[in-house]
């Protein structure tokens, strides 16, 4: 990245910082992807039950890979045969939840949309720590902002990925569509929590995910 857009995203960084804490999550940042799985490590202790939500963003700094490293019991839902829906149960008695968040806000917000729910679920209640990892293209100024990111990037680029039978896959953004094949079905936002340090968000300052 340009050394001048550098300076500018990572004040961005430092306001959302100062903003998750003052909402009671632990807040984290790192100038590159390299860097996401030593601080994971830090954060988890070898043994944990860990389970992720579904993510490219975990994909592309290299923690599903370190999961699987046999260091934790991991709760693969990406291995064959994997009984998903199990998983996603599970994932409610685990010590520890891995996700990605669809944006996250200046004002300290994680702005989320699901299908399913289960990642939602996770975040909310359940898993004793959850850790979220975002690139800063994941960074907006206002919810507003995030539900538009939602709609005009995530929603589409992830359709395309799972192939899934919506408009936003062949339009490029959003159109509120009632397809049976809808990505866009609970949505959430997480500001002041009530138990501090329970949600910890790693935040890259490199691009990464939807």
């Amino acid at each position: 990245m340009d050394a001048n857009l550098a300076a500018i995203v990572e004040k961005r960084i430092d306001k959302t910082i100062g903003n998750l804490q003052n909402n009671k999550m632990e807040a984290y940042y790192v100038k590159t992807a390299a860097e996401v799985v030593p601080l994971v490590e830090e954060l988890c202790a070898e043994g944990e039950t860990i389970t992720v939500g579904g993510s490219m963003t975990l994909f592309e700094c290299g923690v599903i890979e370190h999961l699987k490293s046999g260091r934790y019991h991991y709760l693969d839902r990406y291995a064959k045969g994997a009984d998903m829906q199990e998983i996603f149960r599970q994932a409610f008695t685990c010590d520890t939840y891995i996700m990605s968040s669809n944006a996250i806000t200046e004002n300290g917000e994680l702005y989320n949309v699901d299908g399913n729910g289960n990642r939602i679920a996770a975040l909310a209640f359940g898993p004793k720590s959850v850790i979220v990892i975002a690139g800063y293209n994941k960074l907006v100024p206002d919810l507003e902002a995030a539900r538009q990111r939602v709609r005009d990037t995530a929603a589409p680029a992830n359709a395309v990925r799972l192939d899934r039978k919506t408009p936003c896959k062949v339009l490029g953004a959003c159109r509120d569509c009632r397809s049976d094949e809808r990505l866009c079905s609970i949505y959430s936002v997480m500001a002041q929590q009530s138990k501090k340090g329970r949600i910890k968000v790693i935040l890259v300052g490199e691009q990464l995910g939807y």
